[in-house]
């Protein structure tokens, strides 16, 4: 772990809790065995997409035109990694273990209108190269000026950079051509074996130069292999432009490392300010405390003087006098209005807190670490579709208590409506991501698996869930519902249902933003992000946020006489939807160098889907815990 002066505070506390939140540090996964290589063995460079923080739309390695080995073979990919738009393939560097190798021409090629523009293209883009060797992909080391000792990773090199003459007015391209590659390794002495541990590069625009004619046998008069270094006139960069000759080459050396093979991804994943982390959480928690505080005096104070004196009460006269949330009782189990929509959101916000948890429990064990490509993606989507039957029994057992009767029609809304909402926003952007002949697009056969696991797997099990709850007695309410509605009083404007939603939304959203940061940062500046013990924590903190704060905005509106508690819970708590979608639109206007309309809309696209996702999830944890919460007061007290 990094730390800064002065957080010697924070010091005990992250050295012995930092073992514990980020198990995902030791990438040593379950089924994954280290590979062993003797010297002399053969190492295969496979490359993967070409990616961009510009327009977020990547590519496969060989769409320009790039060397190419005799075969191209695609290897075996998840779900989750062709959702990512990875596209692995094989390719023409390969290296001997701990063979040292220098000025290795890969292969000469002739550039033409066509291919000259579209490295152009990818170089206006700041597209970055991405290769992997050992299952470790490649990085270009980066030191950081004001701390020369701390070396960050950048994943891939870029194709090449601009470059702007002003004397003579003119924009030249160069393409880094020779690749400077560093395999790190450590060393068994005992089986004279070796682990790969590292895989970097440095990327060099050069133009080479030889002699005579050009044949499999020619030798570079830019390179020399002897002296292990580029030679004179190698300063001059290898410009892109129709009809230049391009030599693409590279070298590779080996370094023996102290690092074991199961710590390999440490050094990729180094955080940089550790500490922000912590402050975040103590930020979370002294909000958690503070509403824990207001919940506190509610429930034993408030609440048992209430409870007490209303049982003491002798006449019906007498209860008539009195004010405050128990003059509801006849009124505050009353079914809402859209009763049947409120049940198809709790029971999809149950699917989605169950994915969300298992999903947390096993990437702080370590399962779904980013050295599992697309394992992430995966998982997700198996566990969402699994999580179906909670789904299915949450949405029926409550509609059951709204003396609803057709449970198969609410369980297929419950089946249909979310899922079909995100595939429409799903199916739209990815047309627009085929439109731009980027490898992101997900294939037809991936289209069609997706739709096999929500169609074959995910509705029957749906079904299943919901047969189960209406099999199960009805809830009974803790007190009778009145035929006549109460009449509800004029409320201040503070106790307003907009002005309390919008206010409930803060206090959430407040828990997570600081967390929120880094992952927008991981998925849209294709950083890794691994640090599950610090986002569980953060993941439990918001669900103890949006209960208390829902709670507390429930228990002032009962006070004040408006028994409208069922949509207000909800969307209280599920407004913080609101506000991260307001904050994904300052991310991309200050984070964010994106300037092709296409890229904008898929940026907002998937961000719509991450909201709306949010505020499911947000306003069902607020739902539940005011159900509880109401059941509990009016079953507290005695009722003539």
């Amino acid at each position: 772990m990094v730390f800064t002066n002065g957080s010697s505070f924070y010091l005990n506390a992250s050295l012995s809790l930092s073992l514990s939140l980020s198990l995902s540090n030791s990438f040593y996964l379950p089924g994954v065995a280290p590979q062993d290589f003797f010297k002399g063995d053969v190492l295969k460079v496979k490359v993967n997409k070409l990616s961009s923080t510009k327009t977020q739309l990547p590519y496969s390695y060989y769409s320009i035109p790039y060397c190419r080995p005799q075969e191209i073979v695609d290897s075996a990919e998840n779900l989750g990694e062709v959702l990512r738009g990875d596209r692995i393939e094989n390719s023409p560097y390969e290296f001997r273990m701990r063979v040292p190798w220098m000025c290795n021409i890969v292969c000469r090629i002739t550039l033409n209108e066509k291919t000259a523009r579209e490295f152009k293209e990818k170089i206006d883009d700041e597209y970055r190269v991405n290769m992997i060797l050992d299952n470790l992909p490649l990085v270009v080391p980066v030191t950081r000026l004001e701390q020369d000792s701390h070396v960050l990773y950048q994943h891939g090199y870029l194709v090449g950079r601009k470059v702007w003459y002003a004397g003579m007015k003119v924009e030249k391209y160069f393409i880094n051509n020779h690749l400077t590659f560093t395999v790190k390794f450590h060393k068994d002495e005992q089986l004279d074996s070796a682990r790969i541990v590292g895989f970097e590069v440095k990327a060099f625009s050069v133009k080479h130069q030889y002699d005579g004619e050009w044949s499999d046998d020619t030798r570079l008069t830019t390179c020399d292999p002897h002296a292990k270094k580029l030679v004179n006139g190698s300063d001059l960069p290898q410009e892109v432009e129709d009809k230049k000759e391009i030599i693409f080459t590279y070298d590779v050396e080996f370094q023996e490392s102290d690092v074991k093979w199961a710590s390999r991804w440490d050094t990729y994943l180094l955080m940089a300010d550790d500490q922000i982390h912590w402050f975040s959480i103590v930020n979370s928690l002294m909000i958690v405390l503070f509403l824990s505080g207001m919940v506190a005096m509610i429930m034993l104070r408030t609440l048992y003087r209430d409870i007490s004196k209303y049982n003491q009460l002798e006449t019906q006269e007498e209860a008539q006098e009195d004010t405050g949330w128990k003059l509801l009782h006849g009124d505050v189990f009353r079914p809402p209005v859209n009763s049947d929509l409120l049940c198809v959101y709790v029971g999809t916000g149950v699917q989605f807190f169950g994915m969300m948890l298992a999903a947390m429990i096993f990437a702080v064990l370590g399962f779904l670490s980013p050295s599992n490509r697309g394992g992430l993606m995966t998982a997700l989507l198996l566990l969402w579709v699994l999580m179906g039957i909670f789904s299915g029994y949450a949405t029926a057992r409550l509609y059951k208590t709204f003396k609803g009767s057709e449970w198969k029609t609410i369980t297929l809304k419950t089946a249909f409506m979310f899922p079909g909402v995100v595939f429409a926003i799903f199916f739209v952007l990815n047309g627009l991501i085929w439109g731009e002949k980027s490898s992101g697009a997900v294939p037809f056969e991936t289209m069609f698996a997706l739709v096999f696991l929500w169609f074959c797997i995910s509705v029957p099990l749906v079904f299943v869930g919901g047969y189960i709850a209406f099999k199960k007695p009805t809830m009974e309410d803790p007190v009778k519902s009145n035929k006549i509605p109460r009449p509800i009083p004029d409320q201040s404007w503070y106790m307003s249902s907009t002005f309390s939603i919008l206010i409930g939304g803060i206090l959430p959203f407040g828990a997570v933003f600081i967390e929120l940061f880094f992952i927008l940062t991981s998925i849209w500046l294709h950083q890794f992000y691994y640090i599950f013990g610090f986002l569980f924590i953060v993941f439990i903190i918001l669900l103890v946020t949006c209960a208390e704060i829902t709670i507390v905005l429930c228990y002032f509106q009962l006070c004040s006489e408006d028994y409208r508690w069922w949509w207000r819970s909800y969307l209280t708590s599920g407004s913080s939807a609101l506000y991260l979608f307001i904050y994904a639109i300052t991310y991309f206007f200050t984070k964010l160098n994106i300037t092709k309309p296409v890229s904008g809309i898929l940026y907002f696209g998937y961000m719509l889907i991450a909201s709306y996702s949010f505020f499911v999830l947000t306003g069902t944890i607020g739902f539940c815990a005011c159900f509880w919460f109401t059941r509990l007061i009016y079953s507290s007290v005695k009722i003539d």
